[in-house]
């Protein structure tokens, strides 16, 4: 793709588009061989088991590896075709019109999204670097609120790229068991952590308060669209008659590759080859950041694909978006993952990016934004 800036009286040429704005693995990373290895034992080992309509519940091997995964009993468990197909289902199952739901500011734009249409009264609480503000939530239930769910991403969230600390963990439980709502722990990237040690999932603590869902499109590789849902067991066959009406049976040529990569070994491999990619790409965009735009303020990634940036208050992010797009560089806004607000926040995904293109695209944005900073009237 070939795209014309300009910058003062000049037009520059830029033949790449850089972009920053979709959380996903390159193909460099993805173990193309590992899938179709798996693929290729999947249909010899079980060709019946992946042509076949299935259950609603996904596929059983796959599901019995998520529970042993977990350590609780394969009824808990729903397999579904990604993990955003979990989230639509639980919500489905839990969320009415005009009910409360908690969740972080800034968010998922598509849980958001997910959740307005169904008309939930939509409560958004702060988030700080080491995860939601509990202090602010307990104010928000003091005043009144009763919320059915509170969704939390508790791992390199998206688009923050912060981490839920331990003591946060434990008083959110605290809060929901004392207010009665379940904990929606949304967790993608857990496997993806690059620095410091993991943390324990709420699911863990306590396999009643909390419904947990991840996804193994972030360490497997995007389409091969599987996710799954790990809740009470009540809850869970609950969902399942839902994804019975909805589809029959997701797909199980897709669950059953995914289960014989992971049973092959391959998928810690995979995790492995992510991470290291994962920790050069960060580190690149950190340091071309702290070069090139010094007035980015961020908190360097431990691990995930994400990091959110805020410039000074002012700065225009709807210009510096359309300046960065003239120069074939793509970010996502920060007011999309906001009920309002957020404009002068922006998300940079560094998961499907060089080092090089890394470099080059933070110094395209520097450019950018020097251009809509000298357009603004002094005083």
């Amino acid at each position: 793709m070939c795209v014309w800036a300009r910058r003062s009286r000049n037009l520059v040429r830029v033949t790449t588009t850089i972009s920053f704005a979709r959380g996903a693995p390159s193909l460099d990373i993805i173990d193309v061989e590992g899938l179709r290895a798996a693929a290729d034992t999947a249909f010899t080992s079980d060709p019946g088991g992946l042509t076949g309509y299935g259950t609603s519940i996904g596929y059983p091997p796959l599901r019995e590896w998520i529970a042993e995964r977990h350590q609780v009993d394969p009824r808990r468990v729903l397999v579904t075709n990604g993990s955003m197909q979990a989230d639509a289902f639980l919500f489905d199952a839990l969320v009415g019109r005009g009910d409360s739901v908690i969740v972080e500011r800034p968010t998922y734009d598509r849980t958001l999204l997910a959740l307005r249409n169904r008309g939930a009264d939509v409560r958004m609480v702060e988030l700080e670097t080491d995860g939601i503000d509990v202090a602010a939530l307990e104010r928000v239930l003091s005043a009144g609120a009763k919320p059915k769910l509170a969704h939390i991403i508790p791992n390199f969230q998206n688009p923050a790229g912060y981490t839920l600390s331990a003591a946060k963990r434990e008083r959110l439980i605290e809060l929901a068991r004392a207010h009665d709502f379940t904990i929606f722990e949304d967790d993608p990237y857990v496997s993806l952590r690059f620095e410091g040690s993991p943390l324990a999932t709420m699911l863990s603590m306590d396999g009643e308060t909390v419904v947990y869902a991840s996804s193994f499109s972030k360490t497997v590789c995007p389409g091969i669209r599987v996710g799954y849902l790990v809740g009470p067991e009540e809850l869970i066959a609950r969902v399942a008659k839902i994804a019975t009406s909805t589809y029959i049976s997701p797909s199980m040529v897709s669950q059953g590759i995914v289960y014989q990569f992971c049973r092959s070994g391959a998928l810690e491999h995979s995790i492995e080859t992510v991470r290291e990619a994962l920790r050069e790409r960060a580190e690149a965009l950190c340091g071309a950041l702290a070069s090139e735009l010094p007035d980015a303020r961020f908190v360097t990634p431990e691990g995930g694909y994400f990091l959110w940036i805020e410039l000074p208050r002012g700065v225009d992010v709807n210009a510096l978006f359309q300046a960065a797009a003239a120069r074939g560089v793509q970010f996502v806004k920060g007011s999309d993952f906001v009920l309002d607000g957020a404009e002068s926040s922006l998300r940079l995904a560094y998961s499907g990016v060089t080092p090089a293109e890394i470099e080059a695209g933070v110094k395209r944005l520097a450019e950018a934004y020097a251009d809509i900073s000298s357009a603004v009237p002094a005083g």
